[in-house]
């Protein structure tokens, strides 16, 4: 397959940063692609396209499946392995939200959990125990936000994330309604510029 110009910065713009998350940039350049063709294609048309290696592209694919970000399917009469992914960037958030939060994040707050558990932790000097504690509740609301965010519907996660900018502006008191003296002309200012979800 021929890439555009478009699709080979996307590609190789998400190659570089996928290194820069921690991902392989083989990984990241395949998930790109996959993504930008919008069509499913097997692993012969991966190694053409991108100029990798087949052992490469193989063990790419498997981390991909394993984060769930590619799936395989079929073609009649032809028995290779296509691969495709999801098209839907809300889709694409979502699971990579969900992978990075069960691979990375639950494991450490299931390790503060331990610690603050622990009958040694009581041994630590208060301060000390005051960051570990405060840190570990900070992490319980972040997963409990994540979870909420993760049950929303793509169009309603939309929402709540184009509200969050209001909330912000409302949270600061910047109104774009106020007076010369920083006063609100309009005491409803505030709740006019949020939008309805």
């Amino acid at each position: 397959m021929e890439l555009t110009d478009i699709q080979r910065k996307f590609v190789l713009h998400w190659g570089e940063m996928g290194s820069m998350w921690g991902v392989n940039r083989t990984v990241s350049q395949i998930h790109a692609l996959l993504f930008a063709h919008g069509k499913p294609m097997n692993a012969e048309e991966l190694c053409d396209t991108l100029g990798v290696a087949r052992s490469n592209i193989s063990n790419s694919l498997k981390e991909l499946q394993a984060w769930n970000l590619v799936r395989v399917t079929h073609t009649l009469g032809d028995r290779r392995d296509y691969f495709e992914t999801s098209v839907d960037v809300w889709e694409l958030f979502r699971t990579v939200v969900r992978e990075r939060k069960e691979r990375e994040f639950d494991p450490t707050v299931r390790v503060l959990r331990e610690l603050v558990s622990s009958p040694d932790f009581q041994k630590e000097p208060a301060d000390a125990q005051d960051r570990i504690r405060s840190t570990m509740e900070l992490m319980d609301k972040l997963a409990t936000w994540a979870d909420e965010m993760l049950r929303l519907s793509p169009g309603t996660l939309d929402k709540v994330m184009t509200l969050g900018a209001s909330v912000q502006r409302f949270v600061r008191g910047d109104t774009a309604a106020s007076g010369k003296d920083g006063k609100d002309e309009d005491p409803d200012a505030h709740h006019a510029s949020l939008p309805m979800i």
